[in-house]
């Protein structure tokens, strides 16, 4: 059997595995994916569009996010421009309530049903738990009924009860990478922990947010291992990065994901995860530029977040919505969420 013969086997047993029954790929079957060549890739990304079409729908959930707490954090996240412990130019800062009221209505002006709350954080304290509620709260009071998202780390179970309590919709709590490369990211705590909290969040009836960053020295074994054990949490959306590299941090002078590899890994995701809400985040932009997201669009994301991220700027939100609508994708609306 020739490498070429191959490769065409792996998409035919994917579309009448994924697409057909709607079963995710299995780990062997990801790397297959993943490691097919360039002739394939367009043929790739086709299939994985049909199966966002067939088992999620052609809608498109727009998301914006905010930094509640820039800055600072006592984790040594290797990729993270806001860990404390590297000499980033990222300096600690708290956004006020008004802060946060004009960001969650600037990202509800643009159609976005979901506004997330960041903070740096190894997870809340009292202070933080308190500004994150009383932001809640100049949110709703101010009229805007947009879905409330958190990531603010690792949480107790009390943590968790109090953010059900606040109205919270989705946390976000990313595993980042797979298990086995884990060590080598991060530090200062375990992915087991990241799981446990995940854990705790689902059982509390919040959805459930998990992602990662790709390229941060992983293999194309462990890209495969990270799409399912993601597959396994099941998680309700898994937010797609692409690691920037940050100065003053370890992966500093790590290269960018080729723009191909990206894709391969898009679509790789949603053939693991086939009703899924995969989310393009941070580095599309560096990684794929406009015509790439164009693509990813069209090879099984179905959620994007719009403006700028964390301590990087994102393409203006505009262009993004005029995207969803040159592709005649139509934005999820509010009341369909609520």
């Amino acid at each position: 059997m020739t490498a070429a013969t191959t490769e065409a086997e792996i998409l035919t047993i994917a579309r009448e595995q994924v697409l057909q029954r709607g079963e995710g790929l299995s780990e062997e079957q990801v790397l297959q994916v993943l490691r097919l060549g360039d002739e394939h890739l367009t043929g790739l990304l086709a299939l994985a569009h049909d199966v966002r079409m067939c088992w999620c729908g052609p809608e498109v959930e727009v998301e914006g996010i905010v930094s509640v707490k820039t800055g600072g954090c006592p984790e040594d996240c290797h990729f993270c421009s806001q860990s404390g412990r590297f000499p980033t130019p990222v300096r600690s800062a708290w956004l006020d309530i008004p802060g946060l009221v004009k960001a969650a209505a600037e990202t509800a002006a643009t159609g976005a049903t979901e506004f997330c709350i960041v903070a740096a954080v190894r997870g809340p304290d009292a202070r933080l738990l308190s500004q994150v509620r009383d932001g809640i709260a100049a949110i709703r009071e101010s009229g805007n009924d947009i879905q409330i998202a958190c990531s603010l780390g690792m949480l107790t179970q009390d943590q968790v009860d109090e953010l059900v309590d606040m109205g919270v919709h989705r946390y976000n709590h990313n595993l980042e990478t797979a298990r086995s490369h884990f060590p080598n990211v991060v530090t200062t705590h375990t992915w087991e922990e990241r799981w446990e909290t995940l854990r705790m969040v689902r059982a509390a009836g919040m959805e459930v947010c998990c992602g990662g960053i790709i390229g941060m020295g992983e293999s194309d074994e462990q890209r495969a291992e990270f799409a399912v054990q993601l597959a396994a949490l099941e998680p309700d959306e898994v937010p797609m990065n692409f690691l920037i590299p940050q100065p003053g941090t370890p992966y500093e002078s790590y290269e960018v994901v080729e723009g191909k590899d990206a894709l391969r890994v898009v679509a790789a995701f949603r053939l693991a995860m086939p009703r899924t809400m995969l989310r393009f985040a941070g580095g599309r932009e560096l990684t794929l530029g406009d015509l790439g997201a164009e693509q990813g669009m069209l090879g099984g994301i179905n959620a994007i977040i719009v403006g700028n991220y964390l301590t990087n700027l994102g393409r203006p939100a505009q262009r993004d919505l005029d995207m969803l609508g040159e592709l005649k994708m139509p934005i999820k609306a509010l009341s369909e969420t609520l």
